[in-house]
């Protein structure tokens, strides 16, 4: 299903919009363009991961191949040169173009496989990476031919933080300088090259059993990184030259080249290959019956297997000094690390409907040694220092991911390990923790916010400048209070521990919740029907926000409700008709004032629009939930579900994005694969196909 022709290939911004990503399970990856030509700072063939699963660094930036091959015109005297590379110059030629010989892209799993056509010649190119490793293994191979092929290979290599850029001395010749550029140590090695970036950097090993190789040491300057600039970030980035591998193919012949920090991976590319795609067959056959599904599309059945695989790319060792095999899962690629929220959100798509249970106990487990005073960590520095702990519905989600676990393997040991850990959870948010996070005795519903600071899953910020600053009893918020209070009491009595504390304190927060009941048209927008929806936050500084917002949602999707049947019907249908799009929900109405339907600038306009009105494509899954608990109608839901099918050919080929316009035609931003995002949509079809 994920294949590509000259369509899309030899069309530059057709091919320079769509991207791949392989990942190697400890947080390092590899991604770029259809096209071949870097557009973003985080495009490499190596991003390694040297304090696993952060501190992400750019040690191959590309490489830059020429193949040759004997040519009708001359009489296969001299052989034709054929640039299979492009680059996107600073004076915005794009030279060479490459993509022009491109005949086809796919994906082979979460393999991209390029297929060059020089004259009659195809030569097939693959990327992929060593599972728990900082390996790139990089192959190609002749399928056809009537003569041999020449291919001249040129390594660029780098050694910056991933979300940086690389400027060298005396990088434009305005510029004046007479600075010695960077001196790397670059020096052969047996099968290659070594690179040393500076004194105490880890090198960079670039290996082939079966090529020519020659050290090299030139600055390639001005490269323009076309995706950058639409973000209003630094679009320039210099790589070096750092040396070249040749070697002369047969027909039918391959060539691997490895780039690793370890000084000896293995050298074989089938054996890596045949690896790699036997790890991807296991999953498969894990994923509850993914290998040989029963969906009566067999498109449907096609692009959920494709989730299976990229779903896995999320999910990464963070080892711990205790036992040092933790897990956790990267929010998103290419910038975001782990991140409380999104794990606990993302987890059961990602592990329990992909059969993963294992993983799902590691990840809880993991997070359990980071709770403190009652909270779950927002996220982990990618450059080193303590877990920062500005979230309220983290940990909130982590005692829904709890429940949703032990639903799906009744590991009643795992919840007897962790009940300590909830109840401290349970009795922190009761009597109040960091942030003014508290129950108000006067309705039993949760508190959170103080100024300055941004809590809720819409957490954007510019320097002091919170954008949805939602300060006091966001909706969602407190439909997972509810939610956590009743499980609380569930687990309690499954136990044999008093649970009568929770269940009174869970009918006290139903009670309170129904003050969010809107029940007209009193938003101020013309967005309301009469039947009423749920205000967004109650008890703000300014009063009670009655802006309307997909936040309302979880009071309907989450397994217990606060609201009556006739609320959930009016809260589904409202945000159908205001919120729901091809690809997600729109964080606004339209008709609100403040809504933005373009996400895209500079940081401050970016971060203005991102709950302004930009779509987000996780919450198609709480909006199916809900859809079928009101409606109870398999086949209309399965309606919401289908434009990700085509999604799955854009942007990141395989995976789903995190953000979209809130406009049509919903153009795909943001991060390119999103671990929630792929998650939720997995969770909802995994739902419609066990609906009864």
């Amino acid at each position: 299903m994920l294949d590509l022709g000259r369509e899309i290939c030899g069309h530059l911004p057709a091919a320079e919009r769509r991207e791949w990503l392989v990942t190697n399970g400890i947080g390092g990856y590899a991604c770029g363009t259809v096209a071949g030509l870097p557009t973003r700072r985080y495009h490499g063939l190596l991003i390694a991961a040297l304090d696993p699963p952060l501190g992400r660094t750019l040690l191959l930036a590309k490489l830059d191949e020429t193949a040759t091959y004997p040519s009708l015109e001359d009489g296969g005297a001299r052989g034709r040169d054929y640039r299979l590379f492009a680059n996107r110059w600073a004076d915005g030629q794009v030279e060479p173009r490459g993509f022009r010989y491109l005949e086809r892209f796919r994906l082979e799993g979460t393999t991209p496989v390029w297929t060059y056509a020089c004259g009659e010649a195809l030569l097939e190119k693959r990327v992929w990476m060593e599972h728990g490793a900082n390996t790139t293994y990089v192959r190609y191979d002749l399928r056809r031919a009537t003569a041999p092929l020449t291919l001249s290979i040129k390594a660029m290599v780098n050694y910056r933080y991933h979300q940086a850029t690389t400027r060298v001395a005396g990088s434009t010749p305005s510029s004046g300088s007479t600075e010695t550029p960077w001196q790397m140590r670059v020096e052969p090695v047996r099968e290659g090259l070594r690179v040393v970036a500076f004194e105490g950097a880890t090198p960079l090993h670039l290996l082939s059993g079966d090529a020519e190789v020659a050290v090299m040491h030139t600055w390639y300057r001005g490269y323009a990184l076309a995706v950058e600039a639409y973000r209003g970030l630094d679009a320039r980035e210099d790589h070096l030259y750092a040396g070249r591998f040749r070697a002369r193919l047969q027909p039918g012949g391959s060539l691997t080249l490895v780039a690793s920090t370890d000084a000896g991976p293995g050298l074989g590319g089938e054996d890596a290959y045949q690896r790699r795609q036997s790890r991807e067959r296991r999953l498969l056959e894990r994923g509850g019956g993914m290998s040989q599904p029963e969906e009566r599309e067999a498109s449907s059945a096609s692009w959920a297997r494709q989730l299976v695989l990229a779903a896995d790319q999320f999910i990464v060792r963070r080892d711990l000094p205790e036992d040092g095999e933790g897990r956790t899962i990267i929010a998103g690629y290419p910038w975001f690390g782990d991140w409380g929220r999104d794990t606990m959100i993302s987890l059961p798509g990602l592990t329990l409907v992909t059969g993963r249970h294992a993983i799902a106990e590691r990840v809880l487990r993991t997070f359990a040694r980071f709770v403190d005073q009652g909270m779950l960590p927002n996220n982990f520095p990618d450059q080193g220092g303590d877990p920062e702990y500005n979230t309220v519905d983290a940990t909130l989600w982590y005692v829904e991911a709890i429940r949703a676990y032990v639903a799906a393997t009744q590991d009643h040991d795992l919840l007897r390990d962790l009940f300590p850990v909830l109840q401290e959870i349970i009795d922190w948010h009761r009597r109040g923790t960091r942030y003014n996070i508290h129950v108000d005795p006067d309705d039993g519903l949760l508190y959170a916010g103080e100024p300055e600071v941004q809590l809720t899953w819409m957490d954007a910020k510019v320097d002091d400048w919170v954008v949805t600053p939602r300060i006091g009893k966001p909706v969602e918020i407190n439909a997972l209070w509810y939610n956590a209070l009743c499980v609380m009491a569930d687990v309690a009595h499954r136990l044999g521990e008093p649970a009568d504390q929770y269940a009174a304190m869970a009918e006290r927060a139903r009670s309170g919740f129904a003050r969010f009941w809107c029940a007209g048209a009193d938003c101020g927008h013309g967005c309301c029907s009469s039947q009423g929806y749920c205000y967004d936050v109650l008890d703000t500084p300014d009063g009670d926000d009655a802006s309307l917002r997909p936040n309302q949602l979880f009071a309907v999707s989450l397994p217990h409700s606060p609201l009556s049947a006739e609320q959930q019907r009016a809260v589904v249908d409202a945000c159908a008709r205001h919120l729901l799009t091809s690809h997600g929900l729109r964080s606004l109405a339209p008709s609100d004032p403040a809504y933005i339907g373009r996400y895209g600038g500079d940081r401050r306009q970016r971060d203005a629009a991102y709950h302004q009105g930009t779509v987000w494509g996780w919450l198609i899954g709480p909006f199916v939930a809900a859809h079928l608990r009101v409606y109870g109608d398999r086949e209309a839901a399965r309606f919401f579900l289908r434009p990700f099918v085509h999604h799955l050919s854009d942007h990141a080929v395989g995976s789903v994005s995190e953000i979209f316009d809130g406009d049509p035609p919903f153009a795909p931003r943001g991060c390119i694969a999103q671990a929630w995002s792929v998650a939720e949509v997995l969770r909802a079809w995994q739902t419609l196909r066990s609906w009864d």
